[in-house]
């Protein structure tokens, strides 16, 4: 038979010798002795290694540390441990440290009742453990299968540490059921290896594991908790339809080629923190029942998450999507994090979640973001390129109908939270809801695109008090910032964070009451401006024109950016006509002035009756010169002789006409031509303001 390898050290137990050189092999042959002999099994003579097999029985222990095996040796072993009752091998504890396995080693549906020793073990020909039982601890640290290996249904009962172990060639571990530890640190796997089927109750340790060929774990199940940590995948790794009942862990490993995820299920938290996937990363349909990291993962080729699901946070912090075509449609019960997060090429992102955050996220290239439920949060976001964030008004599909049961409650809009930082001018809104969004701190605002319908916050319902005096605030939309700074400036208590904002309430933002962080109305004003020429670029002057109120009224309460001569022409014009947008407002004055004139001109300004025109003359002679003169008009009488409806009548015609800047060539009172030169010169303007108000609620 062959002779074993040479070794630099002899061994620690006695060993056999057998062919030692002192030049070339000074340790020889590294069989362990067989008991009362001085050479091991494989240099045994033939008389007694015969006796020393016929002296063994089913499930007895034995130790052949370091024994060269051929594959005969192997089977005359196999055949002295043979149960009659099964016509199985039965081991008891199993010595094969170092052992080397020269030939095919074949322990099919052998069974290990104590600890099986493999310690260093070399297996050079093809190797079959297919349907063994090891109903103790199976040791195969550092061993190396030079060929194909299988343990197919194989049983692990106990520990099963296969740590540094190479595998040269193909190994199955298909059927196989580890009830305990199933330990493959730093293994390495040069050809496929099939882990198909498996159950791994346990931990099942791959940390650094090295697998040169395909991988396949499809369908296995994982109960204990299991570490892939730096593991690297040559070929492919399949795990396609695995269950994985415990916390999982990918962190750092590396997937050289595709990663294949779909179907499969994750109840634990699952985490690929740094993970490498230089391919494609395939998690259609992945369930996610626990937390999902993927903080600075690195997705080089395309990352489909299509239909997958997230029943908790969903974190891609940092992660990077270099060619990434698509992301999604997932369903996330949680929030999905893509602060920090990277896209290299142009991107779709399908996300039906309850809160999306793109903070600090950047876009290399143009981006549509389709999203149903979520509140996003953009806040400093790095737009290289157009993207578009859209509401998505029916459910996602891919082949059908995306499952959204995870998100309970009624279906709600799509809200932007933030935009702070945000360089607008690449941005486009479309169906969103803006109530809360932050904008103070934003770039290129009138650049901004807001297509579609967009909600803003309304102001404050019902009536309120200042002091004694009722108020009602005028119904229109506005901005968070006006809200916070209003909340704040009016004293509001802080809210709960759990109870929902009243409508009879100015909003509280996030720093309430904090004047230092609160935006004052100088910032505000700033704000109202650029949006309101974003409306107006995009041809929409009435949706622009309650942020010209919001401009005004925010200059109208600035005591550091707006003079005070100018502050009360603001109140002035507020008073009048809401900024010339509040047609009901205008017009009320309006009407109110022409009753005051008209009961102005009946109390002071109409005469009695029109005076009749007087004719004198003086005779010269034969000349007579006439002068025909029209006295004042006079008024006499009480109050009640000067309202009457005949006086009514004309005062209501000298009102009328001042608006128009008509006179009615109606004889008045000094008092009445200054009445009626006043309401020429107010009642005009106040027709102009309600006009105003309605040319800009209508104008295209």
């Amino acid at each position: 038979m062959n002779s074993p390898l040479p070794a630099q050290s002899p061994p620690s137990w006695p060993h056999c010798g057998h062919g030692a050189d002192p030049v070339t092999d000074p340790v020889g042959c590294r069989g362990i002795h067989i008991p009362g002999h001085a050479a091991c099994l494989a240099h045994l003579p033939f008389a007694d290694r015969t006796n020393y097999l016929a002296s063994l029985a089913p499930g007895a222990d034995f130790d052949h540390r370091g024994t060269p095996f051929t594959e005969d040796l192997l089977d005359e072993l196999l055949t002295a441990l043979r149960d009659p009752a099964t016509l199985l091998p039965h081991f008891g504890t199993a010595h094969f440290e170092e052992a080397q396995f020269i030939g095919r080693a074949a322990f099919r549906r052998t069974r290990f009742t104590g600890s099986a020793m493999f310690r260093g073990a070399t297996f050079a020909a093809r190797t079959s453990f297919d349907e063994a039982q090891f109903s103790n601890e199976a040791l195969f640290d550092s061993v190396k299968f030079r060929a194909g290996v299988s343990f197919g249904e194989a049983q692990f009962a106990s520990r099963a540490s296969f740590s540094k172990t190479l595998f040269g060639h193909d190994v199955w571990f298909g059927q196989a059921h580890f009830a305990g530890l199933a330990g493959f640190v730093r293994a390495e796997f040069a050809s496929e290896a099939g882990f198909g089927g498996a159950q791994f109750i346990d931990r099942a340790l791959f940390s650094e594991a090295q697998f040169a060929g395909e991988a396949v774990f499809g369908e296995a199940r994982f109960t204990g908790r299991a570490v892939f940590t730096k593991t690297q995948f040559t070929g492919r790794g399949r795990f396609a339809r695995v269950r994985f009942t415990s916390d999982v862990t990918f962190e750092q490993a590396q997937f050289a080629n595709e990663a294949v995820f779909g179907g499969a299920q994750f109840t634990g938290s699952v985490n690929f923190r740094e993970a490498q996937f230089a391919d494609g990363a395939r998690f259609t349909r992945t369930q996610f029942m626990g937390g999902a990291m993927f903080a600075k993962a690195l997705f080089t080729g395309d990352a489909r998450f299509g239909a997958a699901q997230f029943a908790g946070d969903a974190r891609f912090d940092g992660a990077q999507f270099l060619a990434a075509s698509r992301f999604g449609p997932v369903v996330c019960a949680g929030t999905i994090s893509l602060t920090g997060a990277a896209f290299g090429a142009p991107i779709t992102l399908e996300v039906a979640a309850k809160s999306v955050r793109c903070v600090r996220t950047r876009w290399e290239s143009t981006a549509t973001v389709r999203l149903r439920h979520a509140a996003v949060d953009l806040s400093y976001a790095v737009l290289v390129a157009p993207v578009a964030v859209t509401a998505h008004p029916v459910p996602f599909t891919l082949g059908n109908a995306v499952d959204e049961g995870l998100l309970t409650g009624p279906a709600a809009g799509v809200s932007v939270t933030s935009v702070q930082g945000v360089d607008a001018a690449h941005l486009v809104l479309t169906d969103t809801d803006l109530s809360d969004c932050l904008f103070a701190g934003a770039f290129h605002l009138e650049q901004l695109r807001l297509e579609g319908r967009t909600t803003l916050a309304l102001t404050p319902v019902g009536w309120h008090r200042r002091g004694l005096a009722p108020l009602r605030w005028t119904r229109r939309r506005t901005l968070a910032e006006e809200h916070h700074w209003r909340a704040q400036s009016a004293n509001q208590p802080t809210p709960a964070s759990s109870v929902a904002a009243s409508p009879r309430q100015w909003r509280a933002g996030p720093h309430h009451p904090d004047p230092v962080h609160t935006p004052d109305p100088e910032d505000v004003a700033a704000l109202y401006r650029q949006l309101r020429k974003a409306f107006e670029d995009g041809k929409n002057e009435p949706g622009a024109a309650d942020f010209y109120y919001g401009e005004c009224e925010m200059r109208r309460h600035d005591l550091t950016g707006t003079p005070p001569g100018e502050r009360r022409l603001l109140w002035g014009y507020w008073l009048l006509s809401g900024y010339g947008l509040r047609a009901s407002r205008a017009f009320s004055w309006l009407i109110a002035a022409m009753s005051l004139t008209v009961l102005l001109l009946m109390g002071l300004g109409l005469p009695n009756h029109d005076p009749d025109p007087a004719t004198t003359g003086t005779l010269h002679g034969s000349k007579v010169s006439l002068h025909t003169s029209a006295p004042d008009p006079t008024l006499r009488g009480g109050w009640t002789e000067r309202f009457t409806a005949a006086r009514a009548e004309k005062a209501t015609r000298v009102a009328i006409n001042s608006v128009v800047f008509r006179s009615t060539g109606q004889n008045l009172t000094t008092a009445g031509t200054y009445i009626e030169m006043t309401s020429r010169l107010l009642e005009p303007t106040l027709l102009a303001l309600g006009a105003l108000a309605i040319r800009a609620r209508i104008k295209r």
